[in-house]
């Protein structure tokens, strides 16, 4: 992890005065086809219920990315934001998601899934994992699939979760979340007024450079300081990033490899249910 970068940046004339403060910033740690901007055991337990992001950029190898793999405990959400990505999942639903496209998997108890870039393409998009109420953590399974036109705009923004201006998600979930897909213009300024009670905020842009709070991001993932005030933004070239304001989660995250829990009970409930899938899946590859 890195420290935020102090160093003064020349902003737009326009840009507003004592903004909302960046508190932490990174590019990440690249691995293979990701890079990852956030972990549980990092600064996802500063920002959570978001615990997780990866930046992916990856190309067909013939295989599935990443292979199946489990989880409990969490959601997650990839949003597609080129080429095409295929998956699978322990629910039963396979198939392809093109640019544009939202996977959402709430995998409760426990899942199997897996995905990678159609074959001869080439894919980029964000992973992020959220962490479950202790009401959903070991719940049923759920998979939902959204095709671009799915996916309400309110200005510049999509609504991937949650609710902004008149677009809301058909995605429900238990916990107040937004988790937005933003595109600006060149020049184009936008302000985001988070909900009541959302006082987690952060962005991870992905084209383009964009000022908030007198830095300028680029290929990175930065927090602001809690506080439920409006994030202004001001785009440097044509700019592309996702945005996540919350309810902060008020419980412990309790860890597995995959999983992410409130306690220890729940995490072993967890496990055991993902043991079990995998046996059911490998009975029913040998069938």
């Amino acid at each position: 992890m890195h420290a935020i970068d102090n160093k003064a940046v020349a902003l737009p004339e326009t840009a507003t005065p004592n903004a909302r403060q960046v508190i932490y910033r990174t590019h990440g740690r690249r691995q293979e086809w990701f890079t990852r901007l956030a972990s549980p055991s990092g600064i996802g337990e500063k920002i959570k219920p978001f615990v997780f992001l990866d930046d992916f950029d990856v190309r067909s190898t013939g295989k599935p990315l990443s292979g199946m793999h489990p989880h409990s405990g969490i959601a997650t959400i990839t949003v597609v934001l080129s080429g095409n990505m295929e998956y699978q999942d322990s629910t039963g639903k396979s198939g392809t998601l093109s640019a544009g496209s939202v996977e959402w998997m709430k995998a409760g108890g426990g899942v199997w899934h897996g995905g990678g870039a159609a074959e001869g393409d080439h894919v980029r998009g964000f992973q992020l994992w959220i962490a479950l109420p202790p009401e959903d953590e070991n719940g049923p399974a759920h998979s939902q699939y959204l095709a671009p036109e799915q996916v309400q705009t309110h200005g510049p923004a999509r609504v991937v979760l949650g609710r902004y201006g008149n677009a809301a998600s058909a995605i429900v979930t238990r916990a107040s979340i937004n988790y937005l897909h933003v595109t600006l213009k060149n020049g184009q300024r936008w302000r985001y007024q988070p909900p009541e009670g959302h006082t987690v905020g952060w962005v991870a842009t992905s084209v383009g450079k964009l000022h908030a709070a007198g830095t300028v991001l680029q290929k990175e993932l930065a927090v602001f300081e809690e506080s439920t005030d409006a994030l202004d933004f001001y785009a440097e070239g044509d700019t592309e990033f996702v945005l996540g304001s919350a309810v902060k989660h008020p419980h412990d995250l309790v860890l597995g490899y995959y999983s992410v829990h409130t306690n220890g009970e729940a995490l072993e409930r967890g496990e055991t249910e993902i043991e079990n899938i995998r046996k059911q899946l490998e009975a029913n590859r040998s069938v």
